[in-house]
Formats: structure tokens, C-alpha cells, sequence
């Protein structure tokens, strides 16, 4: 079938097989080029694993420390009429590619807060690998289900205590245009934390840890984000922000339970990209656009391959990890330099729909939100016949 995308919303509904792959080909390239990573991990798993920062989590570690690598994500198989999603065909060209090095990969598609694939997981690293020395959680789901209740928790992305608005950028259309959101109501802020808390990042590290996987000296790392203050009524101070907060708590408790094994865990502060998960965010995609324009002319941009060899090499492996104040690895240190958001803040002000190819990015935007589903990857034939039918080797 010809594969072009088609585009709801903020979801790329078809995915290209061979420019995921080319996509992932590219990453892999960005860090080779770096050289290898001294003292890097040998032996990581990574919960979240087949986009965005968990994938590029997976082929820093993999690709930069040699080590043997194991993902979780849910993900759906191509079929003859139907592509895959890009999760898949990235993890399918992750693990082809690992194979050639002679890398060890194993993959795990299933639900990720569920007991079972916890236990599925604790299974293999046992027969495979005996302990892991590093587990990345980068989980990102609108909804949870408690594997203990039953319950189905669902996340919103809304203000707390009173109405936001602020400028928005149509992501289809280019419209820089007005927003407002309700804030939260109910049980929605608890909701929210259900899904995006620390709670099952800490299910899965005390369920290794119970099951003897983890190994001494471990690190644990969870994700998060905190940005400039003209997004916070909708991030920092909104629901996901609550939610962000109960993560490093989780990340305090961890420590503690960790200290037997001289284990750590972390909280990375990551830099704001174009990612399926931020690009549902109202607000961020405006500020993204314009704070691109900005990084971009003073050659200090990366994307979520580089800020993942950066976090690696720079930070949890090389003896000097920088916490903040409040014990956070910061990864978003060139975004949030004094200077650029000076800059992004005075265009913010005055950027409208008449100027924002003068002050924002939105080409990058759109160029980085189709990356993500493997399309407008040089050197891709996207007039030709492709197969949407592509094997992840370890799931048969």
C-alpha cells in the first residue's frame, strides 16, 4: 500500500514502516557519533519504550553503552490494509538494527500497569539477563488501570481553581488563536495522578526489587517536565503538574528503599519537543514553535536523542549529575538559559498568525510531529509500494 499521513487532531493515525525505521537509523547514528559512553549501563530496561524519550532512552543505552536492552510499550501490529503504529515499526527497526551489532534486545507488548506483563518482564530478566542495572519508566497513557482494584483511572489536562486562557497555536492550520480551559473538577485532580504520578513507576521498582533483578548500584530514572511560567496554569500548576509532583515524591521513597543496594532513583527535567504526548497540551505547541526559532539560531537545540546521549553521558554516568535545589536532573538547562527565555517570553507577547513564520518555528512543528510517525525522512520513497506487515523479531 502507498502510506501517506493522515492527521486527527494531534494523532497521526498511519505510520511509514521504512521511515520509522530511517528514523530510528538516524538516532542510532547520533550517538555512534559521540563515541562510546564510559562506565555507561549494561543491562537496562525501559518501561515506555517505543517512542519519544523511552525509545531514544533505549538506543542511547543500547547504542552508546553496548548494553543489553529490554522495552515495554503497547503498540498495534500492522495488518494488509492497515499500518502499524509507529511505537511498533520504531522497535522493529530497534531491534533489527541491535541484532546486526550483536546487541541483545527483547521486547514486551502489553499493558504496562498490569501485574502480568510486570511479571512476564521479571520472568525474562531472570532467565536472560539475571538483574538489571538501570530501568528507565517513560509510560505516557491518557488512562490506567489499577491492577490491584480494577478501577480505571483517567488523566485530564486541565488548570486548578479557576479558567486559563492564553494564546494557542492551531497545529493544523497555523492559527495562533485564543484558548480557554475549565478548570478541574471532581476527583479529576486524583484521577490524573492515578495515571501520571509515580505510583506504578513504584509497583514496578518494588516488584524488582522483590524479585532480586535489580542489581547493585542500580538507577532508576522517570521523566518529567517543568517549562516556563507561561505554561504553567496548564502544566506546572494544572492537573499534570500535581501529578508530576507525586513523581518525585515517589523518586524520595525510592532512594530510601534503594539504599540497601546503593541504588539511586532520579527525576530528569527534560526540554519541551514535539512528542505525541506534549503535542495534546494546549499552549505548549505555540511555545515549542517559537522556543525551536530561538534554539535553533543559536545552535543550542537537541531533540530527544540528544538530550537522551546527554542524560547518559554527561549526567548518570559520568560521576556528576548537577541536581537542582530540589534533587532533579536538568536536561532542560538550555531551554530554560536566562537568555532564551527572555527572548521566547518578548515573542510570546507579540507573535500572532500574520508573524509567526517571523518569530516561531512552525515548519520545525510540523516537520519534527510527522518525523514521529516516520514521514519527511530524507530518503524515503513515499510514492512506492510498502508492506504496513513488519516483525519485531523477539515477538515472533
Amino acid at each position: 500500500m502507498i502510506v501517506a499521513p493522515k492527521i486527527r487532531g494531534f494523532i497521526c493515525t498511519t505510520a511509514h514502516p521504512e521511515g520509522c525505521a530511517k528514523h530510528v537509523a538516524e538516532q542510532i547514528a547520533v550517538v555512534k557519533s559521540r563515541g562510546l559512553i564510559p562506565n555507561g549501563p549494561k543491562k537496562v530496561l525501559v518501561i515506555g519504550s517505543s517512542t519519544g524519550y523511552g525509545l531514544s532512552s533505549r538506543i542511547a543505552a543500547a547504542f552508546g553503552a553496548g548494553a543489553s536492552t529490554m522495552g515495554v510499550f503497547f503498540e498495534r501490529a500492522g495488518e494488509e490494509d492497515r499500518t502499524a503504529t509507529a511505537g511498533w515499526y520504531n522497535t522493529a527497526a530497534f531491534e533489527k538494527a541491535a541484532q546486526a551489532e550483536g546487541l541483545y534486545a527483547r521486547s514486551f507488548n502489553g499493558d504496562a500497569f498490569s501485574d502480568a506483563v510486570k511479571a512476564e518482564v521479571i520472568e525474562a530478566i531472570k532467565a536472560d539477563l539475571g538483574q538489571v542495572d538501570c530501568v528507565i519508566y517513560s509510560l505516557a497513557s491518557p488512562r490506567r488501570t489499577d491492577p490491584k482494584t480494577g478501577e480505571v483511572y483517567k488523566s485530564v489536562l486541565k488548570p486548578i481553581g479557576e479558567t486559563y486562557t492564553n494564546k494557542n497555536l492551531n497545529t493544523t492550520t497555523g492559527v495562533v488563536n485564543e484558548v480557554s480551559i475549565e478548570p478541574a473538577q471532581g476527583d479529576d485532580i486524583p484521577q490524573t495522578v492515578a495515571v501520571m504520578g509515580g505510583e506504578d513507576w513504584e509497583m514496578w521498582m518494588d516488584a524488582l526489587q522483590a524479585a532480586n533483578v535489580l542489581a547493585p548500584g542500580v538507577q532508576t530514572v522517570s521523566y518529567s517536565y517543568i517549562g516556563p511560567e507561561v505554561t504553567w496554569p496548564i502544566y506546572k500548576n494544572g492537573t499534570i503538574g500535581k501529578a508530576k509532583e507525586d513523581l518525585e515524591r515517589v523518586q524520595r521513597a525510592l532512594d530510601a528503599k534503594l539504599a540497601p543496594l546503593n541504588g539511586k532513583a532520579w527525576v530528569s527535567v527534560n526540554k519541551a519537543l514535539v512528542t505525541q504526548a506534549s503535542s495534546a497540551i494546549p499552549v505548549v505547541p505555540l511555545y515549542i514553535s517559537l522556543l525551536y526559532k530561538v534554539m535553533k539560531a543559536q545552535g543550542t537545540h537537541e531533540d530527544t536523542i540528544e538530550q537522551m546521549d546527554r542524560l547518559f553521558r554527561d549526567r548518570l554516568y559520568n560521576g556528576n549529575p548537577q541536581p537542582d535545589e530540589a534533587g532533579r536532573i536538568r536536561v532542560d538547562d538550555w531551554e530554560m538559559e536566562a537568555g532564551v527565555q527572555s527572548l521566547v517570553g518578548q515573542r510570546w507577547t507579540e507573535v500572532n498568525t500574520d508573524n509567526l513564520s517571523e518569530y516561531g518555528d512552525f515548519a520545525g512543528y510540523q516537520a519534527s510531529f510527522l518525523r514521529l510517525f516516520g514521514f519527511g525522512l530524507e530518503g524515503v520513497d513515499y510514492a512506492a509500494d510498502t508492506n504496513p506487515v513488519v516483525a519485531i523479531p523477539s515477538l515472533g
